[in-house]
C-alpha cells in the first residue's frame, strides 16, 4: 500500500464551493441561539472514506492519543503533521473567513479585547509566534463500547472561539449499510447558577458541525453573559465510527 492513499475524489476547490454555498448568516443565527449549527453535505462519500482511510497511515500523524490513559473516553485519536492532507488544509482556510465575523462579534459580547484576522493563515502566524506551533486538525476513531468524554479544545492562549466536526461514516443499522450506531455528538451548555442544558446533534456521513469551543455570549437581563461549553460523544453500541475535527488554532 502506498504511503500516501488516494486523496478524496473531490477537489479542493468543490469544498471551497460548498462552503461558499452555505447561508452563513443563517449559520450565524443558529449560533447565536445555540452554540451550534449544522453544515449538511460537506463532504461528499468518496472524501469521508478517503480521509477516514489516512488513519492507519503513520506519516500523515505526529502523535496518536488512546482515550482511556488519559481519562478522555474511549477510542483513539491521531493528530495530523504539517502539510496537512490538501482537503483538510482547504477546510481550515475556506471555514475560517466565514466564522471571523462571529467570533469577533462574541467577543465584544462578552468584552474579551481579542480580533481575529480574516485569513487564517495570519491568525496561525500568530500563534507560531507565540509558540503554539503543532497543528490541531485530528481524525478520531472509535469502536463499540467508545466514547468521548464532555471537553473543551483549548490548547494554549490563543484560541478561535469556533471549530467543526465532520462525520465521515454512516449511521445507522448495519441491515441498512450503516456503519455504526450510537456515538452522537453531544453538547452541554452551563449557565451561571442554573443546570447545564445538553444538545444532540444528529450528522449523517458527510454532515459537519460548527460549535463553540470555550464560551459564548447569552443575552440577560443586565447584558450579555458567558456561558461554558463542552462536547463529546456517547456510547458507541455497534461498528466503526471516524470523525474529523478541524480546530483552527494550532497547539503550544
Amino acid at each position: 500500500m502506498s504511503a500516501h492513499p488516494a486523496q478524496p475524489g473531490d477537489s479542493c476547490g468543490r469544498i471551497t464551493g460548498r462552503v461558499e454555498a452555505f447561508d452563513w448568516s443563517d449559520i450565524a443565527t443558529q449560533l447565536d441561539a445555540h452554540g451550534n449549527a449544522r453544515l449538511p453535505g460537506l463532504l461528499s462519500r468518496d472524501q469521508c472514506d478517503a480521509l477516514a482511510a489516512l488513519y492507519d497511515d503513520e506519516a500523515r500523524h505526529r502523535s496518536r492519543v488512546v482515550m482511556a490513559r488519559h481519562g478522555f473516553g474511549r477510542g483513539e485519536y491521531r493528530y495530523f503533521r504539517y502539510p496537512l492532507p490538501a482537503p483538510v488544509q482547504a477546510l481550515r482556510e475556506s471555514l475560517y473567513p466565514c466564522l471571523v465575523p462571529v467570533a469577533n462579534r462574541w467577543n465584544l459580547a462578552m468584552k474579551a479585547d481579542v480580533a481575529y484576522p480574516g485569513a487564517h493563515a495570519d491568525f496561525i502566524d500568530r500563534c507560531h509566534a507565540a509558540g503554539q506551533s503543532r497543528p490541531t486538525p485530528l481524525l478520531l476513531r472509535y469502536g463499540e463500547g467508545d466514547y468521548n468524554c464532555l471537553h473543551q479544545d483549548l490548547y494554549g492562549e490563543h484560541v478561535f472561539p469556533l471549530q467543526v466536526a465532520v462525520l465521515l461514516s454512516q449511521p445507522g443499522r448495519e441491515c441498512d449499510g450503516g456503519d455504526f450506531e450510537g456515538g452522537e455528538f453531544v453538547l452541554t451548555e452551563q449557565r451561571p447558577r442554573m443546570q447545564s442544558r445538553t444538545e444532540v446533534v444528529q450528522l449523517q456521513q458527510g454532515d459537519a458541525v460548527v460549535f463553540a469551543v470555550h464560551q459564548r455570549p447569552v443575552p440577560g437581563a443586565r447584558g450579555n453573559y458567558r456561558v461554558n461549553m463542552r462536547h463529546g460523544v456517547s456510547r458507541l453500541r455497534r461498528g466503526r465510527r471516524h470523525a474529523l475535527g478541524v480546530i483552527f488554532h494550532d497547539a503550544a
